[in-house]
């Protein structure tokens, strides 16, 4: 192919190199573009100039033919991996690695925006890059194979990866780092065993529905020294306790008159944690018309995939799609308010799971929507109009959760904001908070997520006008603005709430 394209260029007098100088790729053709005369006398210069050939050697002449140095050849052996996501529609764990091309649109500043790479971002090193992971995990699993996963060198680089999922989206090849790193952390552990940190977290649902009978007492037993030094959290951070508060004595059952139904997903964030929030989502989808259930379902996984317990996380998978996938339609959504949670139905399951249980959580995926997704598409409909709104003038001032940008959007967050007459809603031109999860509540990445927020978020709250609210559908996302600019952030579904015009 090269050698026909040079030969079409050459007949036309055109250039080979454009902008661009001859280098490993094109130099190969220089001595048929230019003639053997003139090639001959680029390297009596260069050899007067730099007899050594010191300055940028096999450049320009004496290039060798572009097939040497590939990372692939004919006799290679490359490892089948069996892999607990699937990843066939990439050909492979290792040819999904590959698709990172080396671009480098991970090494952009927060001055450029986008999310993509939050820790290169505040860092500026290159090894923590998106680009750096999938080059060790390449690298490593060119020299090694399979044992690549067991390597701590490979553990150490992918750690301060946060899954914020941004690389899925922004990244010109779709790079899905979250995906790879929790796909390691899997085998990792099943050769060297799981932190006990990791397993606190991975397991914070179960420990929350033990701990919520304390009530606020968790609150005090979770922030004590002891407690952050056991669980290696830092002291600078606080860490919310639990509820024991039932949403589904929230709910009023059939409604003869309701204009449609929603089932709801009583996410463990927002039952455990922050049942007001869902008490409000389920006041305010019943005062608009409809009629709310919560259907009988498992956790949403979230914690068992952001430390890589991949086998919990398909076992939670496997239990919410034979729940659901029944009564879950297009006119009977499913709708929840943490993202993280709500999106890993779109996200992970699909991939998680196999034959018609594949199928099944690719149908379910389709219909599982975020609040704000589900309030707009009602409003496009007609079936929710201002009239049931305040009109008293609003300021709102949003920071997007980083999943929710790359597996769905924040567009229908500031169309909901802006909906109800004198609201308007701004987002916050901001990347990763900084949270992602646990990441920012553990002690040795507590100073980079304070960081990452540091670069946009922070600012921007601390410099908002007193009249402007501000909004952030993460829980983490919320705590962390909370703590790093002294100033509450609501959930989107909150400022709703308040505008009704009961």
């Amino acid at each position: 192919i090269a050698q026909d394209v040079a030969a079409l260029v050459k007949k036309h007098r055109g250039s080979l190199s454009g902008e661009h100088g001859d280098g490993r790729l094109r130099g190969a053709q220089i001595p048929f573009m230019f003639g053997e005369d003139i090639y001959k006398l680029f390297k009596e210069i260069k050899g007067t100039w730099d007899p050594k050939g010191i300055f940028n050697p096999e450049k320009i002449v004496d290039v060798p033919p572009i097939t040497e140095g590939l990372r692939y050849h004919d006799k290679a052996n490359y490892p089948n991996l069996n892999t607990y996501f699937d990843f066939s529609s990439g050909g492979g764990f290792l040819q999904s690695v590959e698709k990172c091309n080396g671009s480098g649109d991970c090494r952009k500043s927060e001055l450029i925006g986008g999310t993509m790479c939050p820790t290169f971002m505040a860092t500026r090193d290159e090894d923590k890059s998106t680009r750096a992971r999938a080059n060790m995990l390449r690298e490593m699993m060119h020299q090694s194979g399979g044992k690549a996963l067991l390597n701590k060198d490979v553990y150490e680089v992918l750690d301060l990866c946060l899954s914020c999922k941004a690389c899925k989206s922004e990244c010109p090849s779709n790079v899905d780092m979250a995906k790879f790193k929790a796909e390691f952390l899997q085998h990792y552990y099943d050769e060297h065993g799981i932190p006990w940190r990791s397993l606190m977290v991975a397991y914070l649902p179960v420990i929350g529905n033990k701990m919520k009978y304390l009530g606020a007492a968790s609150d005090w037993l979770l922030n004590l020294s002891v407690s952050k030094k056991i669980s290696g959290m830092s002291r600078e951070r606080k860490i919310p306790g639990f509820r024991n508060v039932s949403l589904k004595k929230q709910t009023r059952g059939p409604v003869k008159s309701a204009i449609g139904k929603v089932y709801f997903f009583a996410d463990e964030f927002t039952r455990l944690q922050e049942p007001e929030i869902g008490i409000k989502a389920i006041a305010l989808l019943q005062f608009l018309g409809y009629e709310v259930l919560i259907p009988k379902h498992g956790i949403s996984g979230r914690t068992f995939l952001s430390k890589g317990l991949l086998k919990k996380a398909r076992a939670e998978a496997m239990n919410n799609v034979h729940l659901l996938s029944d009564l879950v339609t297009a006119e009977t959504p499913l709708i929840g308010l943490e993202p993280s949670t709500i999106l890993t139905f779109r996200d992970e399951y699909p991939d998680l799971l196999k034959g018609e249980l594949k199928d099944k959580a690719l149908t379910l995926s389709k219909n599982a929507l975020l609040f704000e997704e589900f309030f707009m598409r009602e409003v496009e409909a007609g079936r929710i109009t201002k009239d049931k709104f305040k009109k008293a003038n609003a300021h709102i001032l949003f920071h997007g959760h980083c999943q929710q940008k790359s597996i769905a959007s924040t567009q229908q967050t500031r169309e909901m904001l802006s909906f109800p007459e004198n609201y308007s809603a701004e987002e916050i031109k901001s990347g990763c908070c900084g949270m992602a999860g646990s990441f920012g509540y553990e002690k040795e990445h507590f100073a980079l997520s304070m960081e990452i927020g540091e670069m946009v978020l922070f600012p921007a709250v601390r410099n908002a006008k007193s009249d402007k609210m501000i909004a952030a559908s993460g829980t983490s996302c919320r705590h962390h603005i909370a703590d790093g600019t002294g100033k509450k952030a609501v959930h989107p579904v909150e400022i709703m709430y308040e505008a009704l015009n009961i």
